[in-house]
């Protein structure tokens, strides 16, 4: 009627088809043969997934580590011989060839792998501080499943605002202000030393296994350097599994080794692709089969991904997918630093900058 009266709001009018056809392009590009839409906004993500199968009450321990590019193990390329552990493990797990990192920062890693969403221009979500909390994030939707949601930091967690993040979406907090100093063998302005971290992470598990309680734990190890670092990273993590292949709890257990982000992303472009290059490594014998997935894949697809691993049916505000179920699908890495935002489909870069930029990369 507005339109046969020519009293239609014509900005109006265009801006709200455009808005529905932005909602039905975003919702195409995150939906999955087991996803329902439940609201009727085009812009509304929430969906039911239905993961086909008994629920799994696996463990997870999920290892965040610091500054690892997949530049600096041997499996991908590097002649130094400073991942000896990594690489053996790389044979013994699933392992993720394409995999991305989000952005060039901790708190980027830990936003993408908790929330399953892209980078945003400016500050991440975590350091959004009196905004950082009340997010459906990957320990939240265990938590609801009965898990023990576990934040697990070798240094302060004040830092970067994490414990306000964790602690408001779904997580319990250990950090170095909650271990007796008896059990810091070595600590400085980063942290305590790895192998004291993932002695409190073994701890913590035996005690949720005395429980009955299954449980979620995400390790973040402190530190920085680069060659050495990785050795001692590397040795760390082969002390932990020695350990923990000693544990009642092993063979119900998951353990994923994933980067936070890469130790450098500067080079001639502003986005880089193949400095956001990282591990990423599902390790559970008898639970997960040893092979390479090679799709194209990025941070945002981990928590969509495990929790398909474990079968659990949830409410998702993911903007990732599981990429096991979707194989067959393209993949996309999003990827982007505090100016820039990329889109990578694997063969060209799309970079939104500053005042309506874009360009495309091949």
């Amino acid at each position: 009627a507005a339109f046969r009266n020519n009293e239609l709001d014509y900005p109006q009018f265009y801006a709200t088809l455009a808005t529905a056809r932005a909602g039905q392009l975003l919702r195409e590009e995150i939906a999955e043969p087991n996803a329902r839409f439940v609201g009727s906004d085009p812009m509304d993500i929430r969906r039911l997934i239905d993961n086909p199968g008994e629920p799994r009450r696996w463990n997870v321990v999920l290892v965040t580590i610091e500054s690892l590019s997949a530049k600096y193990l041997g499996s991908f390329g590097n002649t130094r011989g400073l991942t000896p552990h990594l690489d053996a493990l790389r044979k013994e797990s699933l392992a993720f060839t394409r995999f991305y990192a989000t952005g060039t920062r901790t708190d980027r890693g830990l936003e993408a792998v908790t929330l399953s969403v892209p980078p945003t221009p400016g500050r991440s979500i975590v350091k959004r501080i009196g905004r950082e909390s009340g997010y459906a994030s990957l320990g939240q939707q265990l938590r609801e499943q009965g898990y023990d949601s576990l934040f697990l930091y070798g240094g302060r967690g004040y830092f970067d605002n994490m414990n306000a993040f964790f602690g408001g979406n779904g997580y319990r907090i250990v950090d170095q202000s909650s271990v007796e100093e008896a059990e810091i063998h070595f600590k400085n302005a980063w942290g305590m030393a790895d192998e004291d971290l993932y002695a409190q992470a073994l701890k913590v598990a035996d005690a949720d296994h005395a429980a009955n309680q299954p449980f979620f734990l995400l390790d973040i190890p402190s530190g920085q350097g680069r060659d050495g670092a990785v050795k001692y990273t590397d040795y760390a993590i082969g002390q932990f599994l020695a350990q923990a292949a000693e544990k009642p709890w092993f063979n119900n257990t998951l353990f994923v080794f994933v980067a936070d982000h890469t130790a450098g992303s500067a080079g001639r472009e502003d986005l880089p692709v193949a400095n956001y290059h990282i591990p990423l490594f599902i390790y559970g014998p008898g639970l997960v089969e040893a092979g390479e997935h090679s799709g194209l894949t990025s941070q945002v697809d981990l928590a969509p991904t495990l929790l398909g691993l474990l079968n659990l049916d949830y409410r998702s505000t993911f903007f990732g997918r599981n990429v096991l179920r979707d194989d067959a699908r393209p993949g996309r890495a999003l990827i982007g630093n505090y100016q820039h935002l990329g889109l990578f489909d694997g063969r060209d870069l799309a970079i939104l900058s500053p005042r309506r930029g874009m360009r495309r990369h091949d």
